[in-house]
């Protein structure tokens, strides 16, 4: 299941079928789970923490060392979940000690081609970022979230779940749940309500989002004032009350 020509340092720990193809680079202090399929060519530094299922495609590179000025060699990790893609010349950091230290990525996301997910992320399952979304260090992004191609994230933004990232979009912001952005510098476009419809999502769910969104983006109300309506809509609504969690805990600015 190793090529000839793959280097796994001894200090690894590779797990059952696990295929590493020709001329990868496995360093110590990796973990690769079962049934991970590494194709040629990958370089996978530690310590890095694989999870079963995977598959990595030719040129990824995953585990260096974080792209920060700050960074002195201290103790960082990567941890990803199981069953993701992982396309041609992806790169995914370590964290830094300023971030916890650790990036984490979780389970069943598609992360295409050219992608760089920078240090201290932390995104969870099910998402997809097409070719060249790129996140800066210390984004978090939700469940379900999609990035499309060339999609840009400023650092310490945080994305919701289920939310949509147009193309050639520029987040500055925070981008609540379900919310769909686009243009230039991430402006409010509706919500992501096709995704929805796909993971099973009622009328009724979809219905109370849109209502959310309205109140928050086209009603033209202060912040302050936004967030007391949504207080009363979220009584109804477990996705408002996710809505209102989400911006309660915001740190930067909503893409508003």
């Amino acid at each position: 299941m190793i090529h000839a020509t793959a280097q796994v340092d001894p200090a690894a720990k590779i797990g059952a079928g696990v295929r590493i193809g020709a001329y990868s680079v496995i360093g110590a202090e990796v973990e690769v789970g079962d049934g991970t399929q590494i194709g040629p060519h990958v370089v996978i530094e530690g310590p890095t923490r694989i999870g079963r299922d995977n598959r990595i495609f030719q040129f990824a590179s995953l585990g260096s060392d974080p792209q920060d000025k700050k960074f002195h060699g201290e103790r960082s990790e990567l941890v990803i979940g199981d069953r993701n893609l992982i396309r041609e010349f992806v790169t995914i950091n370590r964290g830094t000690s300023d971030g916890g230290g650790v990036t984490r990525v979780g389970s069943d996301n598609w992360i295409l081609a050219y992608s760089h997910i920078a240090h201290d992320c932390d995104v969870g399952d099910h998402c997809v970022f097409s070719n060249n979304a790129t996140l800066a260090g210390h984004v978090t992004i939700g469940d379900w979230v999609i990035l499309s191609g060339f999609a840009g994230v400023h650092q310490f933004c945080r994305i919701g779940a289920h939310a949509f990232v147009g193309m050639g979009c520029l987040v500055s912001g925070d981008v609540p749940p379900f919310v769909m952005v686009a243009a230039d510098y991430g402006r409010p476009r509706g919500i992501n309500a096709e995704g929805l419809k796909r993971r099973g999502f009622d009328a009724g769910r979809i219905t109370a989002i849109k209502r959310a969104y309205r109140t928050l983006y086209a009603a033209g109300s202060p912040l302050a004032e936004a967030r007391v309506k949504l207080a009363e809509q979220a009584q109804g609504s477990d996705d408002v009350a996710a809505m209102l969690e989400f911006i309660d805990r915001s740190e930067r600015p909503l893409a508003r």
